[in-house]
C-alpha cells in the first residue's frame, strides 16, 4: 500500500518536472501544435508533456514490475512504449490516420488476453482498443481535457482491477493517472505543454488493454457495457465526430471544430468550464462502471450511460459547426474561429 503510494507520488512529482524541462527543447525543435486563443490569436504549445508521461510512467511501472517479481504488467508496457514512439513519430512527421491504426493494432493483437476472452472476442477487443485509442486522440484539442478525462478512466480501471486483485494493472493505472496529474499542472488552460499524439495515444492504448484484461472472462454484453461507462466520455465524442462528419458529407479523417468541446464551447462555456464538465461527465460515468464490474449496481446502470450519452450526442449535434464559407463574411469567420479555439 504505502509502496504503491509512493510510485505514485514520485510519477506525479517526476512528470511535472520532466514536463517542464522538456518544454524549451521541444519549442527549439519545433515540435508544437498552435492552438486557437481569444482575440484572434495562436499559441504554440510544445507536445513534451506527451515525451514526460511516458518516459515516467513507464520508468515506475517497470520498476514496480521488477520489484514485486512480476505482475503480468510487462508486455502492456512494451507495446504502450511502441504506440507512444509511433504516435511521437506522427507529431514530427505527421503520418497518416491509416498508418497509426495499423500499428495501433498491431501493438493491441500482440496483449490482448485470448485465453481468457476467446479469440473472436478477443478480436473485437482489438479493434475496440484502436477506437479508444483514437478517441483519446481526437479529444487532445482543448487545454486540460485529454488529461483530466485519462486521470478519471484510469483511476476507474485501476479501481476495477484492485477488486478482482488484479495488482499488477491496478498499480500501472494508479501510476498512469498520477503521471497525468503531474502532466495536468502544465496543460491548465493556458496549456504550456500539451500531449500530442506520443501522449494521447500511449495514455488511450494502455487504459482501453488494461480495461480489457479486466473485464476478460466475463459476459460480452455486460462487458461491453461496463467499457463503454469507462470511457463513455471519448466514445460519445468519437461517436458525436463521425455521425456528424458523415451527416455533413465531410470526409471522416478530415479534422474540423466538430467535438464535443467545440460545441460547448459554442454555447458560450469557458475552455476551463468545458473540461470540468465533460470531466464530471467522465466521473459519473466511470464510478457507474465501477459499480457494476464489482456488482454493487445492476446492468440497468449501464443501459441509463448509454442512454445519456445518446441524449448529449443527439442534443450537441444540432449546434451548427460547419459554416457555408462562401455565403460568411471574413469577419464572421474569424469569429468563428475564435469561438472555435
Amino acid at each position: 500500500m504505502l509502496y504503491g503510494i509512493a510510485a505514485a507520488a514520485t510519477a506525479l512529482l517526476l512528470t511535472a518536472l520532466l514536463a517542464a524541462v522538456l518544454r524549451a527543447p521541444a519549442l527549439r525543435l519545433r515540435l508544437v501544435e498552435r492552438r486557437l486563443v481569444e482575440r484572434r490569436r495562436q499559441r504554440e504549445v510544445p507536445l513534451s508533456g506527451g515525451v514526460a508521461v511516458v518516459v515516467v510512467a513507464g520508468a515506475v511501472a517497470g520498476v514496480q514490475e521488477w520489484g514485486s517479481a512480476g505482475g503480468g504488467i510487462g508486455g502492456l508496457l512494451v507495446a504502450g512504449g511502441a504506440v507512444a514512439l509511433l504516435g511521437l513519430v506522427g507529431d514530427v512527421w505527421r503520418l497518416r490516420r491509416r498508418v497509426l491504426a495499423a500499428g495501433t493494432a498491431v501493438a493491441a493483437a500482440c496483449v490482448v488476453p485470448y485465453a481468457e476472452a476467446g479469440v473472436g472476442t478477443g478480436l473485437l477487443g482489438v479493434l475496440w482498443v484502436v477506437g479508444v485509442t483514437f478517441a483519446f486522440r481526437g479529444i487532445d484539442h482543448a487545454d486540460g481535457l485529454a488529461g483530466a478525462v485519462a486521470v478519471v478512466t484510469a483511476f476507474g480501471v485501476a479501481a476495477c482491477a484492485a477488486v478482482d486483485v488484479m495488482d499488477g494493472i491496478a498499480a500501472l493505472m494508479s501510476v498512469l493517472a498520477a503521471a497525468l496529474t503531474g502532466f495536468l499542472l502544465y496543460n491548465w488552460h493556458p496549456a504550456r505543454v500539451a500531449l500530442g499524439s506520443c501522449g494521447s495515444m500511449s495514455a488511450g492504448f494502455v487504459i482501453a488493454v488494461a480495461a480489457v484484461h479486466v473485464r476478460a472472462g466475463f459476459g460480452l454484453g455486460e462487458s461491453a457495457g461496463v467499457l463503454f461507462a469507462l470511457t463513455a466520455v471519448v466514445c460519445a465524442d468519437a461517436v458525436l465526430v463521425l455521425w456528424s462528419r458523415r451527416l455533413g458529407g465531410r470526409a471522416l479523417p478530415r479534422s474540423g471544430p466538430d467535438h464535443l468541446a467545440h460545441r460547448l464551447r459554442r454555447l458560450g462555456l469557458t475552455v476551463p468550464g468545458v473540461t470540468l464538465l465533460l470531466g464530471f461527465g467522465a466521473f459519473s460515468a466511470v464510478l457507474t462502471g465501477v459499480l457494476a464490474h464489482a456488482g454493487r449496481v445492476g446492468s440497468d446502470a449501464l443501459w441509463w450511460v448509454a442512454g445519456g450519452a445518446l441524449v448529449v450526442v443527439f442534443a450537441l449535434s444540432r449546434v451548427p459547426v460547419y459554416a457555408d464559407r462562401r455565403s460568411v463574411s471574413p469577419q464572421v469567420r474569424a469569429s468563428l474561429r475564435v469561438r472555435n479555439g
